[in-house]
């Protein structure tokens, strides 16, 4: 009965994935009209399915780098890296890599398969390695000599942030702080949870961090639980925004809205404005 399942199932599986495609639907403007001040979108169509173009995870081919401006040069300073998502430069110059990916989500159904199998087409249908990776590049030679394990057994973690001595981590679901010495290449202390977030259900699950000029507050992005609110406004509570976190009171409060994937923030030099990259509209 097995053996009929193994070889039934891959039929089945290629069958819906033409129905799948059927159902999506093809662009009615040219690629130009949807580039620069005042692009041209076409009206809404709703599809049983979403037309999705996957581009495939690929990296610089052999012998191959990307080009830049005139008078600067690209190097690889670490290859082999598990979904990299987010860097962090220490003050010594070390550099951390959050590498990470989505945490596992609950419930099943033809959606849930549909949205696996684009995923893994995306090369992100993989289990998150839950770890921060510490890169060193001693000789500024724009290769790390060095790749040590900074932080491990954590939960999807995204933001990272050093504030004296103390070194914050952004699950994606709590942050947590950690205690931190200069030039060290791994921390082995247990961390403290700080606060919660909001976790479970985690459809934009990534959460980032970025101190105040002062060190006594943090900010914390939090992305929306769904595209258009499809799942109920009640699990989009505290979502779509970034959160004032006082780190001695422990106390949040929410400080921008509407944003609705959150991802990049810093400081503007001038006026100390709070700036964001948003993932608005897919």
């Amino acid at each position: 009965m097995q053996t009929i399942l193994r070889a039934v199932f891959p039929i089945a599986a290629a069958a819906l994935a033409v129905v799948l495609a059927a159902c999506g639907d093809t662009a009615k403007l040219p690629f130009s009209a949807g580039v620069g001040p005042d692009p041209a979108l076409p009206p809404p169509n709703k599809t049983l399915i979403p037309t999705v173009e996957i581009a495939p995870a690929k990296g610089w081919p052999d012998g191959a780098k990307p080009v830049p401006a005139a008078g600067m040069t690209v190097s690889a300073l670490a290859t082999g890296l598990d979904h990299p998502r987010w860097l962090y430069v220490l003050p010594n110059g070390d550099v951390l890599v959050a590498e990470s990916n989505a945490p596992p989500k609950p419930g099943g159904g033809i959606k849930e398969w549909f949205m696996k199998v684009v995923m893994k087409r995306a090369g992100a249908g993989v289990p998150s390695a839950n770890r921060i990776t510490l890169l060193r590049d001693a000789d500024g030679d724009g290769v790390a000599e060095m790749r040590s394990v900074f932080l491990d057994k954590l939960y999807s973690p995204f933001g990272m942030a050093l504030v004296g001595n103390d070194f914050y981590v952004a699950n994606c679901d709590a942050i947590l702080r950690f205690p931190y010495k200069e030039g060290s290449t791994r921390i082995t202390e247990a961390g403290t949870k700080v606060t919660d977030l909001p976790g479970a259900p985690n459809h934009h699950w990534t959460k980032n961090l970025l101190p105040s000029g002062d060190g006594t507050k943090l900010y914390v992005t939090v992305g929306s639980n769904s595209n258009v609110a499809e799942k109920g406004m009640e699990i989009e509570e505290g979502r779509a925004a970034i959160w004032e976190l006082d780190l001695r009171s422990r106390m949040k409060r929410l400080y921008a809205s509407g944003l609705r994937n959150p991802n990049g923030m810093a400081w503007e030099p001038g006026t100390g404005a709070l700036w964001t990259v948003v993932n608005e509209r897919d």
